[in-house]
Formats: C-alpha cells, structure tokens, sequence
C-alpha cells in the first residue's frame, strides 16, 4: 500500500516538473539571467513576514454558530483569503451547511495549526474541518510532517480532516528556485499522503493530481504558479474540496 502510494506521487512529481521546465524553456528565455538571491535551505527562499498581510478572520460568535450546526471550517493561507467566500457560499449552497474560517496570506502551516488550537479551546470545532495551508511550508518543507500530526492531534479521531495538498512553482522566481519550489511542493504532497496511511480520519484533496492530469492547467488554473485564477481555478478547487466533503 505504501509504495503504490509513493510510487503515484513520484510519478505526479515526474510529471509537473517536466511540464514546468517545458513551460520554462517556452516562456522565460531570460530567467537564466535574473539575479540569483540567497535560496535557502531547500531552494525556495525564505519565508517572509505576513503579520500585515491580508486576512479572513470569523467572529467567534460565527464560530460558535459553525460549531453548533455542524457546520465546516476553514484553516488557510491567501489562496484561501481569495477562495475562501465562494467555497463558503458553495458549501451552502450543496451541502446546506455553515462556514468560518481563518485565513491568512502568507502562514505557514504552524500558524495556522496554532490558531486551529486556540479555537478549539475556545468554541470547539465541528466534525469537519478543511486545511487549505501547506503552500508557505516549501520554504521548510521538513518541519510540516509534524504539524499535519499536530493537528490530527487537535482534531482526535471522531473528526475528519480535509487536506488541500499544494502545488506551488512560482513564475516570478529563476528557473532553479521554480523547480525547488516544485520539489518542495512534492515533499510537503508525500508527507501528506504518509500521515494519511496512519490516520484514517484523514482525508488529502488532490488539488496538485488534477493539475498534472493536464498540465495546461498550469496555466488556466493558476495565474503566477501559486494562486488559483478566478473563475477557473477558484472553481476547480473549490470543487475538489466539495466532492472530497461530500464522499466522506
């Protein structure tokens, strides 16, 4: 079970990574010549302060209504600040539930795990919860695995957790952070897939997967090889995240 696992990512990897040095070559000619800034321990850089950065904070009465009406809640990073609302309002609109969430452009998965913390200490948390974080852990890749445990943790086994895995290759960045990037986004994909294997209640929305299938969508569906276009990407993402819910 495990090497099928593995050996499914390693072709995803092999996939996304030969479709974006093709992109590379097609499209950026000149990112050879770009300055080359100090990229780290993993290639992608470091990442920077977010504190001021846009956000999408719940009330806590929100919260406690979400709580209370066995709604769903968000933990996520600024594709979620983008895409938060309208997969609220797609939640609603299919499944008839509740929404809040937290997000923020820009925190890594820690913050978000220790905000997941700090509500469930102060409303408590559904039997659902949605993760969308992962893709500011590139700049770290090592240190995610332990909080994808960290937060089943918090959650316990009678909730399901569902996990956006990440694709990240940003087009702004020289050729060799790209593909780091990339790599990292694979990492950060496998460790989800491990910890699925040792929790049941997991559940990994395969957002990178979809993209692969077709690579074009590398394009289409992400405007700067992070962020989801609008209304293309926000509506496959979104979607991937309703049909996760909804199979359980």
């Amino acid at each position: 079970m495990i090497i099928k696992r593995w050996s499914v990512s390693a072709a995803i990897i092999v996939v996304l990574t030969s479709a974006l040095l093709a992109l590379l070559h097609y499209e950026s000619p000149s990112a050879h010549a770009r300055a080359t800034a100090d990229t780290g321990s993993y290639g992608s850089g470091a990442l920077g302060s977010y504190q001021k950065n846009d956000r999408v904070i719940a009330s806590g009465a929100e919260v406690r209504h979400v709580v209370a009406s066995d709604g769903i809640v968000l933990f996520g990073d600024s594709i979620a600040v983008q895409d938060g609302a309208a997969l609220g309002r797609l939640l609603q609109h299919q499944l008839g539930t509740s929404f809040a969430q937290y997000s923020w452009a820009g925190q890594p998965t820690s913050a978000a795990v220790g905000e997941m913390a700090a509500w469930a200490k102060a409303y408590g948390l559904p039997r659902r919860i949605v993760m969308a974080v992962g893709s500011n852990d590139i700049f770290d890749p090592a240190a995610f695995g332990a909080q994808v445990e960290r937060a089943l943790q918090i959650a316990g086994p009678k909730r399901t957790v569902y996990w956006v895995n990440v694709q990240v290759a940003r087009t702004d960045k020289p050729t060799a952070v790209q593909v780091a990037d990339q790599r990292n986004s694979e990492w950060i994909n496998l460790e989800l897939e491990q910890a699925q294997l040792q929790h049941p209640n997991l559940r990994v929305v395969h957002w990178a997967e979809f993209l692969a299938a077709h690579p074009d969508r590398l394009h289409t569906d992400l405007r700067d090889g992070r962020h989801t276009t609008v209304p293309a990407g926000q509506d496959a993402r979104n979607t991937l995240i309703l049909q996760a819910i909804r199979h359980g």
